[in-house]
C-alpha cells in the first residue's frame, strides 16, 4: 500500500535457489521471446477545405450555382475515396453551408496537427473561353498577374462577414509569410507538382498548372498546403466536368494518386 509519500509499489522477493537441474537447463534452452509488439503506424491526416460557405458564396457558375455548393459536393467526395483507401484521417473544415474565417481554416489544420492541407475553389472569369485547374502554393510574390488577382479576391472572403482583415499593413503580411518555414513551402511545392501532374492526366489544365501567391488560407508555417482551383465555373466545359459525379470522381482519383505518391516520398 502507499506509505511514506510513495503510490501502490509491487514488490518481489527473490531468494538463490541454487544452479538450474539438467532438465531446468532444456526448458529454459527452449523458451523463445515474443516477437517485439510493433506500434500501429499512425495514419496520415489530410484536412480538406471547401472553399466558402455560408454568408460567403464565391463566385457563380455559368449554370447558376454558387461555388460554396460545388466545392462541398467535391471535398466530400474526395473524403470518400481517401477514407476508403485505409491509409488517411480525412478532416474537413465545413461539412455543411457555414461560413468559415480564412484564419479558422488554417487553425483547424494546425491544431489536427495536419501533414497535408488542401483548400478546395473553382475559378471564374470574364472571357467564358478560358479553362482548366490550377494548383496554387503560397508565396509573398505573385508568378504572375492572374494569380495576384485571384489572391486578392479570395482574400477578401473574410471582409464579407464584417471580419475585414484587408487594412493589415503590408510589413505584416510580409512578416506572416516569412514565418512559414521554408520545408514547409517546399514540400507544399512538391505535392502541387504531384496534383497538377495527376490531374492533366484526367482533366483539362491551365497553363502552367502550378502556380503561386499570397493566400491566406495556405499561411500555416508548419502545414504543407495546397489550393486548388478545379477550373473555371465560367466555362461550359469546365462546370460540366466539375459539376458531374464522373467529373467528381476523376478530380478525387488524381487527389488520392497525388496524396499516396507525395507521402511515399516522406520518411515515417
Amino acid at each position: 500500500p502507499p506509505r511514506d509519500g510513495a503510490g501502490h509499489r509491487l514488490v518481489v522477493d527473490l531468494k538463490p535457489q541454487g544452479p538450474p537441474s539438467p532438465d531446468e537447463m532444456t526448458q529454459l534452452a527452449a523458451l523463445t521471446p515474443p516477437p517485439p509488439l510493433r506500434k500501429p503506424e499512425a495514419r496520415r491526416v489530410v484536412v480538406l477545405d471547401a472553399g466558402h460557405g455560408g454568408v460567403d458564396p464565391g463566385t457563380i457558375s455559368a449554370g447558376g450555382v454558387y461555388e460554396k455548393e460545388i466545392t462541398l459536393a467535391m471535398a466530400q467526395e474526395m473524403r470518400r475515396r481517401l477514407e476508403a483507401s485505409g491509409r488517411y484521417t480525412v478532416l474537413m473544415t465545413r461539412d455543411s453551408d457555414v461560413f468559415l474565417s480564412l484564419g479558422d481554416r488554417v487553425r483547424i489544420a494546425r491544431e489536427a496537427q495536419a501533414d497535408l492541407f488542401i483548400s478546395i475553389h473553382a475559378d471564374s472569369l470574364g472571357e467564358r473561353s478560358h479553362r482548366g485547374g490550377t494548383v496554387y502554393t503560397l508565396s509573398q510574390t505573385a508568378s504572375d498577374k492572374e494569380a495576384e488577382a485571384l489572391a486578392a479576391r479570395e482574400n477578401k472572403s473574410d471582409i464579407i462577414a464584417g471580419v475585414d482583415f484587408g487594412n493589415q499593413p503590408k510589413e505584416v503580411m510580409s512578416i506572416l509569410i516569412d514565418l512559414a518555414q521554408r520545408e514547409t513551402m517546399n514540400l507544399s511545392a512538391q505535392f502541387a507538382q504531384l496534383l497538377s501532374t495527376e490531374m492533366g492526366k484526367r482533366v483539362a489544365m491551365n497553363r502552367n498548372p502550378h502556380r503561386f501567391a499570397g493566400f491566406r488560407v495556405l499561411s500555416a508555417p508548419d502545414v504543407p498546403s495546397v489550393l486548388v482551383e478545379l477550373g473555371y465555373l465560367s466555362n461550359p466545359q469546365d462546370e460540366a466536368v466539375i459539376r458531374s459525379a464522373a467529373g467528381r470522381g476523376k478530380f478525387a482519383e488524381a487527389l488520392v494518386q497525388a496524396v499516396d505518391r507525395y507521402f511515399a516520398t516522406l520518411p515515417h
